[in-house]
């Protein structure tokens, strides 16, 4: 029990590592990459990337998954699995704490449109994995849509591995969305020079950055081969007369971010607005565990370690020692907050993209389930709730378990619960029966009577 655990290493694990490790308290990190740094971080495979240290008192377990996690007495038990997914010696074990870090990030949202299954369709941050992680290009003459600031480095990356980058399609207007949001762009002021470069990026490569347009369909008959695109109005109804086809061999979506929320909602944590719920120290509603980064809400690198910096330090205090409170952490946070709710409002999502659907594209495509379907099951057979409509239309019961579909099929079906009602999995990843009856081995601990320290910002 005497040890926080801290589940996720990207900027927010990272730093809530460092934090409850320089406050003299034993560290275990857990992530399920095979190196350091999260989407953010991402570095090489080959090892030639961005170094990226930890402090020795960190224990860290790479290639591991939390599956589930289970409440004891004065804490909670982590059940792991280490080793490849499809690899024979993959082991399983469990640590017990009283102070569990969650930062286990989000992961790219995609809006379905006709054509998005065929191979060639690419989600922004898978595009950017490959190019910076094993400098793979996705296509030859690629194409950018989505919305917000995310597809403008994952451009970069694209461009980087030799492909023409054709456009990147924004459906916002982020210059105008900017100017009504005043205090949020002067929150995020320190984030121009960043900016200017990708701009730089763009104007170099000679690709054009096209507002309020986006994808609203792909063809071809084994893979891409061309996309249409149009014009939106602020809700994102397309503007008739504006649709055009265009010639490429890839195509990378992205529409923000969606919370990975499993652990938090099997922890019982309370979840607002689509995100797992902190005070000022970044604790739940549960006594013992902490979420820092985009479980709480989508902001970025900067604001997931400044939250990662205080979420460490208040698991170190509940273990019983006594840092000092993290004001800087504190400050930083509050300001990236800001910026991050003009993020929110600059690129939301808007509803219009709900009327590119047509009754045969897919929705759920590990169960091939297609709009028309889900419809047929909501009006004429009364799915109200996650269950019945996994029942009734099978979305969501697939491979991914409603990981890539289930908030699109939620606002679709207009399910009570909003975009975390397919969050609630007992298992949290995939695990063999056979792994499931073996034994597990469990770290020896004592009990720690954990405390809920607050930090009050100064």
């Amino acid at each position: 029990m005497n040890r926080v655990v801290v589940v996720g290493a990207g900027p927010a694990g990272m730093a809530a590592a460092r934090a409850a490790a320089a406050a003299a308290v034993p560290v275990t990190l857990i992530d399920s990459a095979a190196l350091l740094g999260g989407q953010y971080h991402r570095q090489d495979a080959t090892g030639d990337g961005e170094s990226l240290a930890l402090p020795g008192a960190v224990d860290y377990l790479p290639n591991t998954v939390v599956w589930a996690v289970e409440p004891i007495a004065g804490g909670h038990r982590v059940h792991l699995l280490t080793g490849p997914a499809d690899g024979p010696g993959r082991r399983g074990t469990s640590i017990d704490t009283a102070a569990l870090v969650l930062a286990t990030g989000a992961y790219d949202r995609t809006l379905p449109f006709p054509g998005w299954d065929l191979p060639g369709v690419y989600t922004a941050g898978a595009a950017q994995a490959l190019a910076k992680g094993q400098g793979t290009a996705v296509g030859k003459r690629v194409l950018l849509a989505g919305t917000g600031p995310f597809l403008l480095p994952v451009a970069e990356a694209v461009l980087r591995t030799g492909s023409a980058v054709v456009a990147v399609h924004e459906a916002n207007d982020p210059f105008r969305g900017w100017l009504r949001q005043p205090s949020g762009l002067l929150a995020g002021w320190g984030k121009a020079g960043e900016l200017a470069r990708y701009l730089a990026v763009l104007a170099t490569g000679k690709v054009p950055y096209r507002r309020r347009s986006t994808v609203i369909a792909a063809h071809g008959d084994e893979r891409v081969e061309s996309v249409t695109t149009a014009r939106l109005d602020r809700n994102w109804n397309i503007l008739a007369g504006s649709e055009r086809r265009i010639d490429v061999d890839a195509v990378c979506v992205g529409f923000g971010f969606t919370p990975q929320l499993e652990l938090a909602v099997s922890a019982k944590c309370a979840i607002r607005d689509g995100f797992v719920a902190v005070d000022t120290g970044q604790a739940t509603s549960v006594p013992g565990v902490l979420a820092a980064g985009e479980l709480t809400g989508i902001g970025g690198a900067v604001l997931a370690a400044a939250e990662g910096a205080v979420a460490g330090t208040t698991a170190a205090r509940i273990l019983g020692a006594r840092p000092g409170p993290p004001v800087s952490a504190l400050r930083q946070a509050r300001s990236a907050r800001r910026f991050a709710a003009a993020l929110d409002e600059v690129y939301s999502v808007k509803p219009g993209w709900q009327d590119w659907l047509h009754d045969d594209t897919l929705v759920c495509r590990c169960e091939e389930v297609g709009f028309g379907e889900l419809c047929r099951a909501v009006e004429e057979r009364e799915a109200r709730d996650v269950r019945s409509l996994k029942l009734l239309s099978r979305a969501g019961l697939g491979q991914c378990q409603g990981r890539v579909c289930g908030r699109n099929v939620a606002e679709l079906a207009r399910l009570p619960g909003g975009p975390d009602a397919f969050a609630r999995r007992p298992l949290a990843a995939p695990v063999r029966l056979g792994e499931l009856a073996e034994p597990i081995r469990t770290e020896p601990t004592e009990p720690t009577e954990p405390v809920s320290p607050n930090y009050e910002e100064k």
